[in-house]
């Protein structure tokens, strides 16, 4: 298996090839073009933790596809799949090595080898507050993970604590925990700031944030869209 990050910039793409019979998933509606041999299988279960029914339910709830698309190169050939998320921005592969698990954040899933376990991961109410979701969803195992950003992704070696905006952070190691904090002194000082509410990552692991945020995205062109008749 290999993935192949194309159109570097804001608009990028993976070009998933597999050897025979190799599968690869991601979330549904994610596929733009695929070989002739490549067999689709659609299903609410991604992977042997995944949940069915309810898995499908939890993973809306945490901002990703309701379902999910495995891919298999079929006919003894080897063959190809074209993968792209919905918002425009950079995409990051990480390979999971079973050490430890990763997290991603705000519907930044895309895609997986079939031996990484995807599950649901509850947040509380500091993940909403955090700009993101209730539920994360949680990769572990092994084998490469294909995760997306909107605008540029960064990795950022966290050894101590680091300090992220809400509704930047991509994904994270378990390794780290974070707390959601009041961005200045005081609360007055924050508003002031235009910051709000951030997210404090404290212990050593890796962390990928983007340089965007989709949410204040949101806020801003949704008034300046017609309005619908």
């Amino acid at each position: 298996m290999n993935i192949e990050i194309l159109s570097a910039g804001a608009f990028e793409s993976a070009l998933v090839q597999l050897e025979a019979d190799e599968r690869f998933v991601s979330e549904a509606g994610a596929m733009y073009r695929a070989s002739a041999n490549i067999e689709i299988d659609v299903t609410t279960r991604g992977s042997r933790r995944s949940g069915g029914l309810l898995g499908g339910v939890k993973r809306m709830l945490s901002g990703d596809s309701f379902f999910m698309s495995t891919y298999r190169a079929e006919g003894g050939r080897s063959g190809e799949v074209g993968l792209a998320p919905t918002q425009q921005g950079e995409l990051c592969v990480v390979e999971v090595d079973g050490s430890t698990s990763w997290i991603c954040a705000g519907g930044s899933y895309l895609g997986s080898a079939p031996g990484i376990d995807i599950d649901t991961q509850f947040q509380g109410f500091k993940g909403f507050l955090g700009g993101e979701s209730l539920f994360f969803l949680e990769a572990s195992g092994t084998g490469p993970l294909l995760v997306s950003a909107f605008g540029r992704v960064v990795e950022n070696e966290v050894e101590g604590s680091v300090t992220v905006d809400s509704g930047h952070v991509v994904a994270y190691e378990s390794t780290l925990q974070y707390r959601v904090t009041k961005a200045g002194k005081s609360w007055f000082q924050s508003w002031l700031a235009g910051e709000g509410l951030v997210m404090t990552f404290t212990g050593q692991g890796r962390l990928l944030t983007q340089s965007h945020n989709p949410g204040e995205f949101g806020k801003t062109l949704g008034p300046k869209l017609p309005s619908r008749s």
